[in-house]
């Protein structure tokens, strides 16, 4: 892993490896909130986006769609950052307490 990855990692969690955070936080009786979205292009407009959510709980879990599943909501010429520099992009903001790669077009029920 590059070494300008290596800080974000405790705030990045994998979907298929959520079920046992997303369980003790549940038995903390942590409130949680989830939200998801493309973030290609990190703007002031996501960072708004995000202070709404980040207010109605304890952790916020935020969903990074993939590069697949932005390819197939804004078309084959995105996305134009990477997973990993959105990803960076991301976890640096205060509102992000953890996160999640999503690869398919919506979030999971």
């Amino acid at each position: 892993m590059p070494a300008e990855q290596t800080f974000t990692d405790h705030k990045i969690i994998y979907l298929k490896k959520s079920a046992p955070g997303v369980l003790s936080w549940r038995k903390e009786a942590r409130k949680l909130v989830f939200t998801n979205g493309c973030f290609d292009i990190l703007h002031w407009g996501h960072v708004r986006y995000l202070q709404t959510p980040a207010g109605f709980g304890d952790i916020l879990l935020l969903g990074l769609n993939s590069v697949s599943s932005v390819r197939n909501l804004k078309g084959p010429r995105r996305p134009i950052m990477t997973q990993a520099d959105r990803a960076i992009c991301l976890v640096q903001l205060k509102q992000s307490t953890t996160f999640l790669f999503l690869t398919k077009k919506h979030p999971p029920d």
